[in-house]
C-alpha cells in the first residue's frame, strides 16, 4: 500500500463522517496522476505555498500602510493566522486538517496592494468590478504560472465562498469562514492597540465582558465556543451570544479604525493612485511587464490591467509609480 493510501485510510478511521475525505475529493478540473505520497489536499496545500502569489502576500497591507514597525499584521501573517486557528478547530471536530489548511493559505491570494482600499478602488475602475475572493479563484485556476495549480474542486469552492453571503459546501470551508473573521477581529484590535488608534478602556463594554480583555482571552474563547457548538452537526457555528458578541466587535472596528480612523488616512491617496495607475495601462499596455507569466494575451485589455495591479505588493505598486509620474533627478554628466 502506498504512502498516500495508508493516509486515505486512516483519514477513514479517525476522521467524522462529517469530514470531506481526501479520497472522494470531487477532483481536479484537469485529471491527473495521485501522487504516491501525499493525499489530493496535501498537493493542493503544497502548491499554494509555493506559488508566486503566496509569496507576495509579505508585502501586501493588512489594515496599516506600509507601517514603520515590524509586529504589524501583513497580508501573510493574517493568512497563517488564519490557518492557525482554522486547524485547531478542523483537528478537534475531526474533520480534513489538510483540506482546511490549502483553503485557509488560498483564501486571501486575490487581494490587492494596500488592502481593501486597493480593493474598493479597483472594483470602482474596473468595469466588472473587484472582489478579492473571485480574484483569489481565478489565480489558483488560470493565472499563476500562467496555467492555474489545477486544485480540488474542495479547495477551489472554500477559496470562492470564505467571504459573502454563499456558505462554502464543505465543513472545512465553513471553518476557515468563521476562522478569517475571528483572526482579523483581533489581530486589527491588536494593531490599532500598538499604533495608538485605540486604547483598551475604548473597547465596547459588553463584547470585552463575554469574549476577554486580550486577544489570546478572545480567539480562545471563540475558537472553544465554534468548536463546542458545532461538535457532531452538520454545520459550523458560533453560539448566539458569542456571534453577537463578535459581530459587536467587528462594527466597532468599522467605526472606529477601518473607516475614517488615523490609520486610513491615506486611502484616498491609494484610490486616486489606482485609477491613474489602471488607466495609465490602459492607454499604454506595452508598459505591463509581459514578462509576468500570469498575464494572459488571449484575456481583455482591461482584464489583463486589473490583473496586473491587482497582483503587485505594496512596494512594488509605489515603485511602478514613481517611475512613471515622478520625474527622476537630473543631473549633468561630465
Amino acid at each position: 500500500m502506498k504512502l498516500r493510501e495508508q493516509r486515505e485510510h486512516l483519514e477513514g478511521k479517525i476522521l467524522s463522517p462529517l469530514a470531506a475525505a481526501s479520497s472522494k475529493s470531487k477532483g481536479r478540473q484537469e485529471p491527473e496522476k495521485e501522487c504516491s505520497v501525499r493525499t489530493t489536499f496535501q498537493r493542493d496545500r503544497d502548491r499554494i505555498t509555493h506559488s508566486k502569489a503566496f509569496r507576495r502576500l509579505k508585502h501586501k497591507t493588512q489594515v496599516f500602510i506600509s507601517p514603520e514597525g515590524d509586529h504589524y499584521r501583513t497580508r501573510l501573517t493574517h493568512t497563517l493566522e488564519v490557518s492557525q486557528i482554522a486547524r485547531t478547530a478542523a483537528r478537534a471536530l475531526r474533520l480534513n486538517e489538510d483540506l482546511t489548511e490549502a483553503i485557509s493559505l488560498g483564501h486571501d491570494l486575490g487581494h490587492t496592494p494596500f488592502g481593501h482600499a486597493g480593493e474598493i478602488a479597483l472594483d470602482e475602475i474596473h468595469s466588472d468590478g473587484f472582489r478579492h475572493n473571485e480574484q483569489s479563484l481565478r489565480i489558483v485556476d488560470i493565472l499563476e504560472n500562467g496555467k492555474g495549480l489545477n486544485l480540488t474542486w474542495e479547495v477551489r469552492d472554500g477559496i470562492l465562498n470564505h467571504t459573502g453571503k454563499k456558505k462554502p459546501s464543505t465543513l472545512e470551508g465553513q471553518i476557515v469562514k468563521i476562522a478569517d473573521r475571528i483572526a482579523y477581529i483581533n489581530h486589527d484590535i491588536d494593531d490599532a492597540l500598538r499604533a495608538g488608534i485605540l486604547k483598551n478602556e475604548d473597547l465596547p463594554e459588553s463584547p470585552v465582558l463575554i469574549l476577554g480583555n486580550s486577544s489570546s482571552q478572545r480567539i480562545d474563547g471563540l475558537v472553544g465556543d465554534l468548536i463546542e457548538s458545532s461538535l457532531n452537526r452538520g454545520n459550523i457555528e458560533l453560539s448566539p451570544e458569542i456571534e453577537q458578541a463578535m459581530r459587536e466587535l467587528r462594527r466597532f472596528l468599522f467605526d472606529n479604525v477601518y473607516v475614517g480612523s488615523a490609520a486610513k488616512k491615506e486611502d484616498l491617496k491609494i484610490r486616486n493612485m489606482f485609477k491613474i495607475l489602471y488607466e495609465y495601462f490602459i492607454n499604454n499596455p506595452q508598459e505591463i511587464q509581459t514578462n509576468d507569466s500570469f498575464l494572459s494575451v488571449k484575456d481583455p485589455l482591461e482584464r489583463r490591467v486589473c490583473d496586473y495591479i491587482a497582483g503587485m505588493t505594496d512596494r512594488y505598486f509605489i515603485a511602478i509609480y514613481q517611475r512613471i509620474f515622478i520625474p527622476s533627478p537630473w543631473s549633468l554628466k561630465i
